[in-house]
């Protein structure tokens, strides 16, 4: 945690930027639902083949943010009331997965790069810290398969996604001219993270930028500063995704997925008073799919990998470095990306 005595406020990203890195991570869910008839192995090494490699490409590139997202470290430290953000951020990702759980497509490729602007606002409400934010992310995703001639890519809007958040326990709202007489302490947070079907969505096209559904995602954390100076923090949060139907699944199908948990945790240190870093950790587990009603059988298990640096230029201006690497994966994308992020802010006394 970056100390207060520094006059520098804590950066803190909020919660469902759809276009940070995690959402990003997220875009790039690429397991294919089992169909209701498998296709038999002669199919497959005839035309069959194609129509496989083709439905490889047509996962849609789903905003959802669930299959690999971080909630950042520090993201429900105190900040002063009246502050308000702008952030920028450029992530790419690459995938390389399966078609099929039970048929293994070598070669299978997936690409994102994506920018995103975010806009946060911190007040206080019954004495209670709350922020809310909006984010709308521009994103070019691009497919193919090696050794045939398929491959594809997309430009344009994705899912945009809204946020709101509190500290329930351990630290009041404060404006910024008392602000530095807060001391780090032990905090209880809660967050609500929606994302809405506003992205491009078309069921004929082999990539989308839209998942056409809804999602929620509620959360709570718990956030803990120790050691020598408070130069240590722990951040452990635990949320759950839940998700509407797609209706226009592959045209005419409607895909319905399941409750999918997930629990973090994030270790960070502060070497400076502008500077800290942490290691960061993600578990999501469930949330098999329906396709008409018949179970895919797919639940999924992934452990992801992280790590963040946040570097505070002054009080108004901050860069974040991210990288993160799914490093075991069931039913769910083998991923590795990064994000850059520039965060401007401003408000009264700040």
């Amino acid at each position: 945690m970056l100390l207060i005595s520094s006059g520098l406020i804590p950066h803190r990203r909020c919660n469902i930027c759809s276009c940070n890195f995690a959402v990003l991570l997220a875009n790039v869910h690429l397991t294919k639902p089992r169909s209701q008839a498998r296709p038999s192995k002669a199919a497959l090494l005839g035309g069959g083949v194609r129509t496989l490699l083709f439905a490889c490409l047509a996962l849609t590139c789903f905003s959802d943010h669930a299959y690999a997202q971080f909630t950042e470290a520090h993201n429900y430290d105190n900040t002063p009331v009246g502050v308000n953000q702008v952030e920028l951020t450029y992530a790419y990702a690459h995938a390389n997965t399966s078609i099929d759980t039970s048929l293994i497509v070598e070669g299978a490729k997936f690409n994102v790069n994506q920018g995103t602007i975010s806009y946060t606002r911190y007040f206080g409400l019954a004495q209670h810290l709350m922020w809310v934010e909006a984010s709308l992310p521009l994103a070019n995703a691009s497919g193919s398969v090696s050794n045939t001639n398929i491959q594809t890519s997309i430009t344009g809007l994705g899912d945009s996604s809204f946020s709101v958040s509190t500290l329930l326990m351990g630290a009041r709202a404060r404006s910024a001219d008392k602000f530095s007489e807060y001391k780090p302490t032990t905090t209880l947070g809660a967050s609500l993270a929606i994302t809405t079907p506003t992205g491009q969505y078309n069921p004929d096209r082999l990539l989308n930028l839209g998942a056409d559904r809804w999602s929620f995602k509620p959360e709570i954390s718990l956030s803990h500063p120790f050691g020598p100076e408070q130069k240590w923090q722990l951040d452990a949060y635990g949320n759950i995704s839940i998700f509407t139907d797609n209706t226009s699944y592959h045209g005419t199908q409607v895909l319905r997925q399941e409750l999918l948990p997930g629990i973090e945790g994030h270790v960070s240190y502060s070497f400076t008073d502008s500077v800290w870093a942490s290691l960061d950790t993600r578990y999501s587990f469930r949330g098999p799919t329906l396709v008409d009603g018949v179970n895919q059988d797919n639940p999924q298990q992934n452990f992801t990998l992280g790590s963040e640096i946040n570097i505070s230029l002054n009080h108004r201006n901050s860069l974040v470095f991210e990288f993160a690497k799914a490093v075991a994966h069931k039913n769910g994308p083998a991923l590795t990306g990064f994000a850059i992020k520039y965060s401007y802010s401003w408000g009264n006394g700040y």
